[in-house]
C-alpha cells in the first residue's frame, strides 16, 4: 500500500479537493511566471492596468488555493493517521492471543511506534509536496506553450539522467526496507535489555556477549542500511539539481543553435527553470520520507493480524451468574513456541467444574498448567474438542461472552493504574475496603478509580491485582501461582480466608499452586503431568 492509496481510502473526496486546488495553485504560479516573463520582455507594458490586475489576481488565486489545498491535506492526513493508529490497536486487541504471541511484542511495538511515526512524518511533508508538484506541472505547461519542440529536446537529453535518478531511488528504497527489517530485531534486543536487566547486571560475560554478539551487529546493520539508502537519495537529489542547471545551460547556449527560437521564449524558459529549482528540490528531498512511509505501511499490512476488526461488534451479553456446569470435552491444544521447539500437546482433557467449588491445579514445571489456564479462559482456542457452559458450546461467535465469566490473576499479570471497566457507584469506597483487607491501605489510596501508586513490591502488586479481580465480581476466579510472592502470613490469609470467602459467595475458584501443604483445603485436586491429567480427585 502506498501513502496516496492510504489517503484515498481514508477520504477520496478530500483528496480530490486538495488535488484540484493544488493544481489550480500550480497553474496560477505558472501564469505568474508567464506574466513576469512577458513584462520583462515588454518593459512598456508594465504601466498597463490590466497587467497589474492580472498579476494581483493570479497571486491571490495561487495564495488562496495553496492555503485551501494545504489545510484540506493537513486535516485529511491527520485524520487518516489517527484512524490508522486506532485501527491497528483495535486489531491487536481483537486478535487471538496465539496470533499475537506468534507475531511477537517487538514487531507489534515497532508497528505502533516507528511505523506510525514514519507515516506521520510523511504526512507532514505531503501538503507542501502536493503544492510543489502542482507548480511543476503548471510550469511545464507554460514551457510547452512557449515551444513544445524545445521541451521535447530538453526532455530527451534529461531522460537518461532521470532514469539514473530512478535507479538510485529504487536502490535507496530497498536499503531502507532492509533497515526496517533490522529495526524489528533491535526492538527485540531492547525488550531483552529492559526485561533482563537484572540478569545482565549480575553476569559480566553475559552482558558483554549480549552487547557484542546481539545488539551491536544488529545496530551496525541498521546503521549501514540507513546510511547507504539515504546516500542513494542524496545522490539522486544532487543529480536532480545538476539536471536543472544543465537544462538552463542547454536552453541558453545550445538550443538557439538547434532550432529557431525567440529571445522572449529563451528568457521564459530560463525563468521557469530557475523557479522550478526549489519545488523540484523539495520533491526530491521528500523521497526518503515517502519511501519510509510506504515501507511502514507495507509492514503494518504484512503484520498478519489474523482477524478482521471485531471491535465494531456490539458488546457481549452479560455473563451468566446463575450457571450449573463448565465442561471440557476431549479438549486438545498443541503448543509450539518456535519451529525449533518440540511440540507440546495438552490433552485430551475431560474435566467438569461446578459453582461454589475450590479446585487446585497442581503439576511440575512444563506440565501444562499455564497453557491450561489460557485454554480454560478462552484465550487459546482448542485444536479439537469443545468447551460447554451449561451445555452451550463455546465458538467464535460467543467466545467473547464466555471470557467475561472469568476474573483472573496470571503469573505474568499486568497492573493498570486505573480500575478500568468497573461501573460500581461507590467504587472508591469499596476498593478502599478491599485495600484494608489486603493490608496495603497504608501504601495505596484510590481516588476516582485511580491508584495513587503501583511502585510496590511484587507481592504487593499482586494484592492490587487481586483487588481488581475482587471488584470485577465474576462467577469464576482463576489464580495462577498467586501466593508465590506472598509472605507466610499473607499466604495463610489467602488460602484460609480469601478463597473460602469467594466460595461462600458461590464463586468457582481455580488455583494453580505448588503449595501442597494447603491442598487439603480444596474441594478437588487435579494434577497435570506432561499435558495429561494424572489424577482428578
Amino acid at each position: 500500500m502506498s501513502l496516496v492509496t492510504f489517503l484515498l481510502q481514508s477520504s477520496w473526496q478530500m483528496m480530490t479537493i486538495a488535488a484540484l486546488t493544488g493544481f489550480v495553485s500550480g497553474i496560477s504560479s505558472a501564469g505568474l511566471i508567464a506574466l513576469i516573463s512577458y513584462a520583462i520582455s515588454h518593459p512598456l507594458s508594465t504601466s498597463t492596468p490590466m497587467l497589474l490586475l492580472g498579476f494581483l489576481g493570479l497571486a491571490a488565486i495561487a495564495l488562496l488555493t495553496s492555503i485551501v489545498s494545504q489545510v484540506v491535506l493537513v486535516r485529511l492526513s491527520h485524520h487518516a493517521v489517527f484512524h490508522l493508529r486506532m485501527r491497528l490497536i483495535r486489531q491487536i486487541l481483537a486478535s487471538e492471543l496465539t496470533d499475537l504471541e506468534r507475531i511477537g511484542n517487538p514487531r507489534l511495538l515497532a508497528a505502533l511506534t516507528e511505523d506510525v511515526r514514519a507515516i506521520t512524518s510523511a504526512v507532514f511533508v505531503l501538503p507542501l509536496l502536493c503544492i510543489d508538484l502542482a507548480i511543476v506541472v503548471g510550469c511545464l505547461i507554460y514551457i510547452t506553450w512557449l515551444s513544445w519542440t524545445a521541451l521535447l529536446l530538453v526532455f530527451a537529453l534529461m531522460g537518461a539522467a532521470v532514469m539514473s535518478c530512478i535507479r538510485l531511488l529504487r536502490q535507496g528504497e530497498k536499503l531502507l526496507a532492509l533497515a526496517r527489517e533490522e529495526e524489528d530485531y533491535l526492538f527485540d534486543h531492547f525488550r531483552s535489555t529492559t526485561e533482563g536487566i537484572k540478569e545482565l547486571k549480575l553476569h559480566y560475560q553475559r552482558r558483554q556477549m549480549f552487547l557484542e554478539n546481539a545488539v551491536e551487529p544488529t545496530a551496525i546493520n541498521f546503521r549501514r542500511y540507513n546510511i547507504r539508502g539515504l546516500t542513494m537519495f542524496a545522490a539522486s537529489s544532487s543529480l536532480g539539481k545538476l539536471l536543472f542547471f544543465f537544462a538552463v545551460g542547454f536552453v541558453l547556449f545550445a538550443l538557439p543553435k538547434l532550432i529557431s527560437i525567440q529571445p522572449e521564449a529563451i528568457s521564459g524558459y530560463i525563468l521557469a527553470f530557475i523557479y522550478l529549482t526549489m519545488p523540484m528540490e523539495n520533491i526530491v528531498n521528500s523521497f526518503p520520507v515517502i519511501s519510509q512511509s510506504n515501507i511502514a505501511l507495507r509492514k503494518i499490512q504484512d503484520l498478519g493480524l489474523s482477524l478482521s476488526d471485531r471491535s465494531s461488534l456490539s458488546s457481549p451479553p452479560k455473563a451468566e451468574s446463575d450457571w450449573h456446569s463448565l465442561e471440557l470435552r476431549d479438549l486438545v491444544y498443541p503448543y509450539q513456541r518456535s519451529p525449533e521447539d518440540t511440540p507440546f500437546v495438552l490433552g485430551a482433557l475431560d474435566i467438569t467444574f461446578y459453582p461454589g467449588e475450590i479446585t487446585f491445579i497442581a503439576g511440575g514445571n512444563g506440565s501444562g498448567k499455564s497453557t491450561f489456564a489460557k485454554l480454560l479462559t478462552g484465550l487459546y482456542i482448542p485444536e479439537s474438542g469443545a468447551i460447554f457452559l451449561d451445555k452451550q458450546p463455546i465458538t467464535d461467535e460467543n467466545r467473547e461472552w464466555y471470557r467475561q465469566h472469568f476474573a483472573v490473576v496470571f503469573a505474568d499479570f499486568f497492573l493498570f493504574e486505573r480500575l478500568l471497566g468497573l461501573e460500581q457507584v461507590n467504587l472508591d469506597h469499596l476498593a478502599q475496603n478491599y485495600l484494608s483487607k489486603l493490608q496495603i491501605d497504608h501504601k495505596v489510596k484510590i481516588e476516582r478509580g485511580k491508584l495513587s501508586t503501583t511502585a510496590l513490591s511484587q507481592g504487593q502488586r499482586k494484592r492490587l491485582a487481586l483487588l481488581t479481580a475482587y471488584l470485577e465480581d465474576r462467577p469464576i476466579y482463576l489464580f495462577d501461582e498467586w501466593a508465590a510472592d506472598q509472605d507466610p502470613v499473607f499466604k495463610e490469609l489467602f488460602y484460609r480466608q480469601f478463597l473460602p470467602s469467594l466460595k461462600q459467595k458461590g464463586k468457582t475458584v481455580i488455583v494453580i499452586s505448588h503449595d501442597d501443604h494447603y491442598f487439603h483445603l480444596a474441594d478437588r485436586l487435579i494434577k497435570l503431568d506432561n499435558g495429561q491429567v494424572e489424577f482428578d480427585r
